[in-house]
């Protein structure tokens, strides 16, 4: 039981697509910067937002040189495929809820916070699919946008700009990352303790002749 729990924890937790979902890091920041620069009345300009994000969209889902260049061997197994539709599934009615009641009213700093919040707690769900930098990203993000609605004489453009830089550093280091933790390293006597003592008096009897 012992060994096995070892070599389990030795092996790599695979991310197939940790480079890819960089790539969309890194536009989507982009677009919610370049947003929040012209988002006059609204804050962070919706057109801009909606055509930017459509843009993304299919660069990272249908573009072929993005999924050659960028995905890793492999690919997902059936739970991170799961965690991942979960993700996808709880984006809209998460921003319906925490940003989309502010609409009738047309407090525009307060529905692009709630979504921004949204987005930040959704990435919870891609911890299993991208690994622990989706926890962090998760967390800044959502502080970001929480600090944004608690600090209301601070105008949104820092807030809408803060965000979308974190998006655009975490795309710049997932993009850079392998797509695979690398397995921690096992001394060869935890994982074959008896062949390791066997080796080890072998040597001090060689020794003694």
């Amino acid at each position: 039981m012992h060994r096995s729990l070892i070599r389990h924890a030795s092996q790599a937790m695979e991310y197939p697509l940790v480079r890819v979902s960089g790539v969309w890091l890194l536009l989507i920041g982009t677009v919610i910067a370049v947003a929040t620069l012209v988002g006059g009345r609204f804050e962070l300009n919706p057109f801009v937002f909606m055509v930017g994000y459509g843009v993304s969209l299919f660069v990272t889902e249908f573009h072929p040189y993005v999924k050659t260049r960028f995905a890793g061997p492999g690919e997902l197994n059936s739970f991170q495929k799961k965690m991942a539709r979960y993700g996808d599934i709880s984006l809209f009615p998460l921003m319906f809820i925490m940003g989309g009641s502010f609409i009738p009213s047309g407090d525009w700093r307060m529905v692009w916070l709630g979504t921004l919040l949204a987005t930040g707690i959704h990435f919870l769900l891609f911890v299993p699919v991208h690994g622990k930098p989706m926890a962090h990203l998760s967390l800044l993000c959502s502080t970001i946008a929480l600090a944004g609605m608690l600090l209301s004489a601070v105008p949104f453009l820092y807030f809408g700009l803060l965000d979308g830089a974190v998006k655009m550093a975490f795309g710049i280091y997932l993009v850079s990352r392998r797509s695979s933790n690398q397995p921690p390293r096992v001394p060869a006597e935890l994982l074959d303790p008896h062949n390791a003592f066997d080796k080890k008096f072998a040597g001090e009897d060689e020794q003694r002749i």
